[in-house]
Parts: C-alpha cells; structure tokens; sequence
C-alpha cells in the first residue's frame, strides 16, 4: 500500500495551477479509475511538494504535524473554492481557518522616526516561518483567486468521479484534463454504441 501511495504523480496540470498554487495543493488529493490518489501520502512527499513550489526552503522539516495543518487547509480552501462554485455562503469555520492561515504569515518589518532616536524599526505582525509562512502563502494565493477576476472561471471538472477544479480557459470546457475529457468520450461512445445494438 505504501509502494502504490509513493508512486509518481499519475496526474496532468489542471488549468490555472500554473499561476494559482492553492489550486494545485486542492488538486493534490483526487480519483484515479483504481481509486482515490493522495499525492501528499507523507511527509517527504509533502517537503518535495512544498520546496518544488520554493514554498519552503530544502532545509525546512516537515512532519506529521506540518503534514496535518497542510492537509486541513487543503481541505478549507476546498470548501472556499466549491462555495464560490457553487453560489453558496462557506461555514464560518471555514472563514476562520483561511484567516487563521493567514495570521502565520512572518512578521513584516515598518520602520518610523522618532525625535532624538532617528529611525526605529519594528515588527507589525508577528507570525512562524517555514511551513506556517508557506500556508499564509497558499492561504493568500485563494483569496487572491476568490477575488480577482479569475473566480467566475473557477470550475469543478464534468468527469465522473473526478473530482479536481481548474479555471476555464474558454466557456465550453469541462474537464480538468484531455484524459478527463478522453473518458467522458469515451463512455458516450460506448453508451451510444451499446443503445444502438438493442
């Protein structure tokens, strides 16, 4: 099971991970015609998610409880995502986590002047580093998506089964990948095919 789980990603880019990474990390967990595909399956898989996307640095550790917080937001922005999909006002909960994800971005330094110190320099919020600063980041990327001009183009994909969002290129597409498409094709041809016989 362990060996079926590490496997390579048998997945294609759904359009809009390229520029949205929240995107990519909802899309992490999705089905494959054998079952369900966790691509976050452990912490060294979640590390090289993490640094291929310069989220962290190689140096930074991920374990079982960055490995759960980066989860639990995949699971938020999930439910962000398919509220504003599907025209419905997201749980409070989940509000709270996004913002929550928010507040752990690293602290931003302001400087001011004052009378007979000269320039001072200060902390304006404070926040972790590492993985927390990576789910502020991923946090950001969503909201950016929710509410840039990109949100109405945000889809669920058509396949069966499939359970991937990607952002419309174009009004007709449907599915997340050629090989959603390719399906859904597929099954209507044989559909076709089968009712012709009979």
């Amino acid at each position: 099971m362990d060996a079926a789980r590490r496997r390579p990603s048998p997945r294609t880019v759904a359009p809009g991970e390229g520029s949205h990474v929240s995107l990519a990390l909802i899309n992490t967990a999705f089905a494959l015609p054998s079952g369900p595909f966790e691509e976050l399956s452990d912490a060294a898989a979640a590390h090289a998610w993490l640094t291929g996307r310069e989220l962290i640095a190689p140096e930074v550790a991920v374990g079982a409880r960055e490995m759960t917080q980066l989860h639990a937001l995949r699971e938020t922005l999930r439910a962000l995502f398919e509220a504003r999909i599907d025209g419905t006002t997201p749980g409070s909960r989940v509000l709270e986590s996004v913002n929550a994800a928010l507040a752990r971005a690293p602290g931003v330094r302001t400087v001011r002047w004052v009378e007979g110190a000269g320039l001072v320099a200060a902390e304006r919020r404070s926040g972790a580093g590492g993985v927390g600063a990576a789910l502020s980041r991923l946090a950001e990327d969503g909201v950016d998506l929710l509410t840039g001009g990109e949100a109405g183009k945000l889809s669920r994909c058509g396949a069966r089964g499939c359970v991937r969002l990607f952002i419309r290129s174009h009004a007709a597409r449907r599915w997340c990948s050629d090989r959603c498409g390719n399906r859904v094709r597929a099954a209507r041809h044989y559909a076709g095919r089968g009712g012709g016989g009979r």
